[in-house]
């Protein structure tokens, strides 16, 4: 893949990387989870990706934290702020319609590249 082409993922993956991990956000998860999670689904984020975007995602208020510390090893669990799911729900909305919208877009393309 040349360097343009992945500069152009990149970008592309990182909205819906964002989308992603509010959408997970709606139960309790910690890190390490929510990896998990997220891979379950096909879609592969790095610890060094994930961290600095749930920081983001606090300091934005959308997501608060709170540490476990019940167990041997201490875990910082992030879960959806009353705020974070009001925004979760329009963003969903909006990636949703936008999704339908493009995807009509690339559908018609395909028509013409074939006929």
């Amino acid at each position: 893949m040349s360097n343009l082409l992945n500069s152009l993922t990149t970008e592309l993956r990182r909205g819906t990387l964002t989308l992603a991990v509010l959408s997970q956000l709606r139960t309790p998860q910690y890190g390490y989870s929510l990896v998990q999670l997220l891979e379950g689904s096909g879609i592969a984020i790095d610890q060094s990706t994930l961290y600095p975007l749930l920081r983001r995602l606090e300091k934005q208020e959308l997501v608060s934290s709170s540490w476990d510390t019940s167990e041997s090893r201490p875990r910082k669990y992030y879960v959806l702020s009353g705020y974070g799911q009001e925004v979760f729900m329009q963003l969903k909305e909006e990636w949703i319609k936008s999704s339908k919208e493009l995807y009509s877009l690339l559908k018609e393309g395909e028509e013409d590249e074939f006929n």
